[in-house]
């Protein structure tokens, strides 16, 4: 079955055939296509104005938003930092993190969950970004009661899983690449840490998947929707049977090389103390536990955060 005969999924679509429909999408390709989700278009226009707004700000007043010693869990990370696993170049992008704001002495609230940095410029950025992140974090919630249902669990297995967890919405900008030379692309290949991402702005040519057969084909969606994709956290937790997909941001074409790109991924997280304990729904004779040893979400991303750069 070829990528482009991948639907672009409904969320008003009936519960029990949009679960079936997106566990089928993830299980096969390891990511779906939807549209019709609950996050406002008026929020996510100005977002997209206040996101280049920010990144065309000088260099110096950026970096001033920089801190190594928290692995760029918050905050501005400049170009050229985060590296793909096992890649040999680094990625050709600079990008900010937005984190959960947790009340204060709260128990997770520890080095992986520090409070948010917000610029003094644009105008506005704090408020929009955060109402972004709710309901963000609001739609994850929905797609993920969804994929409990097709994996034969409660519609609220998530819940107290996700609640105070560690996810992450990023402003990414990938800068015109005049004069960049090698074997460095915008993102190399990897896989997502998290358990599902939620992505606005794969339109723009460059996300690419790694199919079964080892072939990269495109994934733009039509404008509206959004691509959603299984996390290293969710392939562990199904046994492998939800597949965290290898994916790209390949370099432009040579007439949009001179064009900047923008998107915005977040990166929905188990809470950081949760323990993985394989589904067992999702471990058979023929596929037995790959994960028998349970580690907690944090040592999980600690572990990958080492791997990419961000955390020396």
């Amino acid at each position: 079955m070829p990528l482009t005969a991948l639907p672009v999924l409904s969320l008003t679509q009936e519960k029990a055939g949009f679960a079936a429909a997106i566990g089928d999408s993830f299980k096969t390709f390891g990511f779906a296509m939807v549209k019709d989700f609950a996050i406002d278009r008026a929020l996510i226009d100005r977002a997209w104005e206040l996101s280049e707004q920010f990144f065309a700000l000088p260099e110096a007043e950026k970096r001033g938003y920089h801190d190594p010693a928290i692995a760029g869990a918050r905050g501005y990370t400049p170009f050229g930092v985060e590296i793909a696993k096992d890649a040999r170049a680094h990625d050709l992008k600079e990008f900010w993190h937005i984190g959960r704001d947790l009340p204060p002495g709260h128990p997770l609230a520890d080095a992986s969950m520090p409070p948010n940095v917000w610029p003094a410029r644009p105008n506005g950025f704090r408020e929009t970004f955060s109402e972004l992140y709710r309901q963000f974090d609001a739609t994850g919630a929905t797609i993920l009661s969804a994929i409990a249902l097709y994996l034969g669990l409660d519609e609220h297995w998530f819940d107290p899983a996700i609640e105070h967890g560690n996810s992450v919405m990023r402003l990414l900008h990938y800068p015109p690449l005049e004069g960049i030379e090698g074997e460095a692309i915008r993102a190399g290949a990897h896989g997502d840490i998290n358990l599902i991402t939620l992505l606005l702005g794969a339109e723009e040519a460059g996300l690419e998947l790694l199919t079964r057969e080892g072939t990269w084909i495109p994934a733009s969606p039509p404008e509206g929707a959004m691509v959603i994709n299984v996390g290293d956290m969710l392939e562990r937790l199904t046994n492998n049977v939800l597949p965290s997909t290898v994916h790209r941001v390949r370099n432009p074409d040579p007439e949009r090389a001179r064009f900047s790109r923008y998107s915005m991924p977040f990166f929905l997280h188990l809470r950081s103390d949760f323990a993985f304990h394989t589904l067992p729904q999702c471990v058979t004779p023929e596929y037995p536990d790959r994960y028998p040893v349970s580690i907690t979400a944090d040592d999980f991303l600690q572990q990958r955060l080492h791997e990419i750069g961000l955390k020396k």
